[in-house]
């Protein structure tokens, strides 16, 4: 169902709905810079769980599998919440007035 809109109206959208990345870097390098910090987190977290599991040799009784498997989840989420994290780009709207190029 549409409905006809005045362009200021249409401008008034456009500024609120349009997102701009603020990430500070440039645009193309972040293209590619994010999912490659994407993936390092991801990496220090299967690593952090890989590590603790591959201190555990030999015979191991069911207590020491469990607590080897409680301290591997554990490092594997600390390594989870400490991973990166990219920050939501803005809007339009609030990215021109920070230019100080608000239109009126």
């Amino acid at each position: 169902m549409s409905s006809t809109r005045s362009p200021q109206e249409k401008k008034r959208l456009s500024l609120k709905r349009d997102r701009r990345n603020t990430y500070g870097e440039n645009a193309k390098s972040s293209r590619k810079n994010i999912p490659r910090s994407k993936q390092r987190g991801h990496m220090k977290q299967r690593r952090a769980f890989a590590q603790t599991l591959r201190s555990i040799k030999g015979d191991v009784h069911d207590d020491g599998a469990d607590l080897a498997e409680a301290v591997a989840r554990t490092k594997s989420t600390l390594a989870k919440y400490r991973s990166f994290k990219k920050r939501p780009d803005i809007p339009l709207e609030e990215f021109l007035a920070k230019q100080g190029k608000r239109p009126k």
